[in-house]
This record gives structure tokens, sequence and C-alpha cells, in this order.
């Protein structure tokens, strides 16, 4: 079994391994911690020596890791009882926790910045030092994030709360998030993370079978897949980033915009409209259109004004911008930009571009460098680099001879 093999395997697995020991142990925060030495151990040695029964062997390896732990505690007689409870039977539930550890890592008393490193270790099954390098932190620092976020869930019951509705905001932010971590990394030499942006995907599945009536949950998983469709084409035979204009539409997979359609177009007929269904009609109206120039944009930036009311969200503004001026012309989509509290390199991105369709070559090669500085995507960085060079020789004009 090859190393990427083992790693896609304990993302799987892991879900489902926490959950038997946490339903024994009957606490998330020793469990997760012993499954997490459980996986390490595997990955060094299952590529050599495969299990036959890997779930088992996480879940028998992770149980017995609890009991030394117990069994080194000055408080032992105290805890026999317990101890015998966590011996691991032989046959292992076929359950998927992943709902469960999902609710539980969006608890109400968790901010997104715990709650997403929670989810991606719980849920997602990646390590503390995987996590630490998309967030651009030391491994230490990501460490003490996810314990923080462990201990305030100290004591809460494994299970689905009573009312699910009660965290579903808290889960559907979280995995938009996970999935645009995903589909454009904030860091790294590879343009998206297929495993995070296909986690999330696999999630919302879950969750959209546990509420299938819920319109926001059907748009959330739309948006997924009719923004997914275009993975392939986002980047060339070398890797580099391909702007959306440019894409070859050939390549978009049109079996995941005919299955986010449908979802759309039912959740859209419940007349309890969200953003994430907005957001899913915009990536609809992308991927119908013949080319970018055949774009409906007048009704994407409608769109973008509707969820601008909606959310105050100063990257809906950001987006809006980009659709005005597809219509009205690029001075007024800078004009919409004028005074825009963001401060990421995305907005001199977009500065950079509109600079460029109105002429400023100047200016729009430093916003290009502006944007080039502040991002951590080796990917998008090369991309912005090239179009502040390009920006300059046009600025220059051609050589004399």
């Amino acid at each position: 079994m090859s190393t990427p093999d083992v790693e896609g395997l304990l993302r799987e697995l892991a879900p489902r391994a926490l959950g038997a020991v946490v339903r024994r142990h009957g606490d998330f925060a020793d469990a997760e911690d012993a499954l997490q030495e459980a996986m390490l151990a595997a990955s060094q040695q299952w590529p050599k020596d495969p299990p036959t029964n890997p779930l088992g062997w996480l879940v028998t390896v992770a149980s017995r890791r609890l009991i030394d732990e117990l069994r080194s505690n000055n408080a032992r007689r105290k805890r026999e009882d317990t101890v015998a409870v966590l011996e691991a039977p032989s046959d292992v539930p076929d359950d998927d926790d992943s709902l469960v550890l999902l609710f539980l890592c969006c608890h109400d008393a968790l901010s997104p910045t715990l709650a997403i490193p929670l989810t991606l270790r719980a849920v997602a099954g990646l390590t503390t030092r995987q996590i630490a390098a998309a967030y651009l932190v030391p491994e230490a620092t990501m460490a003490q994030r996810i314990s923080r976020a462990k201990a305030r869930l100290k004591g809460e019951r494994f299970a689905l709360p009573d009312d699910t509705r009660t965290r579903l905001r808290s889960v559907l932010e979280v995995l938009y998030l996970l999935f645009n971590e995903g589909y454009a990394a904030s860091s790294g030499p590879d343009l998206a993370r297929v495993d995070l942006s296909g986690e999330a995907i696999r999630l919302a599945r879950l969750l959209h079978a546990q509420l299938p009536d819920d319109a926001e949950v059907a748009g959330l998983l739309a948006l997924m897949l009719l923004t997914d469709a275009r993975r392939a084409a986002r980047t060339d035979a070398t890797g580099a980033l391909v702007p959306l204009a440019e894409q070859d539409r050939i390549r978009w997979d049109r079996s995941r915009i005919s299955e986010g359609m449908v979802l759309l177009t039912a959740a859209l007929k419940r007349r309890q409209v969200g953003e994430y269904q907005l957001l899913a009609s915009i990536a609809g109206l992308h991927d119908q259109a013949p080319s970018d120039d055949g774009t409906q944009w007048a009704e994407i930036a409608t769109l973008y004004g509707l969820l601008e009311r909606m959310t105050g969200n100063p990257v809906v503004t950001l987006n809006r911008a980009v659709a005005v001026a597809k219509v009205e012309g690029p001075l007024v989509g800078l004009k919409l930009l004028e005074g825009l509290a963001l401060d990421t390199h995305r907005l001199h991105a977009v500065r950079a571009h509109l600079l460029d369709e109105a002429g400023d070559l100047q200016a729009a090669r430093e916003a290009y460098a502006t944007a080039a500085s502040m991002t951590a995507s080796v990917r998008e960085r090369d991309y912005l680099t090239t179009r502040a060079a390009r920006a300059r020789s046009a600025q220059l004009g051609p050589a004399a001879g």
C-alpha cells in the first residue's frame, strides 16, 4: 500500500474510528488524541504491512492507548471499571459518525477559528502538521488551538443535538470554508487541495441526506458541485492558474453541473432563498454560459446585489464590482471598490484587473505586484507576477530596433 493510499484511507476511516472510540470511552478529547496517535502509527506501519481490517486496527490501537493512559494514572483502582469497558471488542460498528462529529465540532462554544481546525482533524482526518501548513502557522500553535477547542467541548454528549437547526448555520459555514480552502488553497504549491474540497462535498451530501427539506443545505451542496465542476480547467498542463475567462469549458464536468442544477432548482422552489442558494445561482449562470462574453453578467450583478444586502460581506461587494464592470465598464467597477474594508490580496488583484482593463497600466502593474506579495499561494503569486510583467511590457511598448 502506497503512502498516498494510506493517507486517503486514514481520512476516510477517521470519523468512523473516532466515533467507535468515543462511544466506548465517553470523552471526545481523550479519544481524539488516542486516535491521532493510532493514525500516526498507521501512517508508518501500513505502507509496509497493511492490516486486513484497517478500521478495526485503528479502533483497537486507539483503545489500547487509552487503556495504557488510564493504567498509568494514580487513580487506577477507581478506573478499573472504565478500563474493563474500554477493552476493544472484536467487532467494529459500521456506523458513520461524520455528522455527529461535524455538529460537535461546530458547537456554539467554538468560533470558526477553532471549529474549522478541529473539524479538519476529527472529521477530515488531517494531522495537526497538515492543518498548520494550510494555515501557515507553527505546528505547536495549531496544536494549542485544537487543544483549546477540545477543552471547550469537555463533557458534551456524543450525539446529534436534539434540534440540529440550532447549529446548522455554523455547520454550513464550516463546510463552506472547508470547501473554499480546498478549491482555492490559501497557501502551498498547488492551486487546489482536492482532499479538502472532496471531504466538504462528502459531508454536504451526508447533511443533505439528513435534512433533505432544508433549502440552504441543498443550496450549499449545489454551490459546491457547480463550482467544483470547473476544477479541471482551472490549471493548465504545468499547473499554472487559468482564469475563468480563459478556461476550456469542454473540460468542465457536465455531470456535476447537471446534479447541481437539479438540487438548486428544487431548493429555489421552496421560496426560502438564502445566501448559499444565491451563490449557487451565480455559479449556475457561469456554468451554463457558452463563453465569458456570453455570460449573463447583468443578472450575476443583480444577484450579487441581493447577496450584498443580505450579508453585508465585503467579499460579495468585491465580486459584484467584477460583474458590474463587465456590464458598465471597468471604471464603474473601480468606483465600487473605493473604501472597501477588505485587506486581502484578492482586493488588489481585482483592482489590478480592472485598472488593466481601463488602460492604466502603471497602476495595474503596481496593484498586481502588491497582490502577489500578499498571497501565500504559489500558483496565484506566479499568475499575478506574470500579469504585472505583462502590464509593464505593455506600458513600455515594443522595443525600438
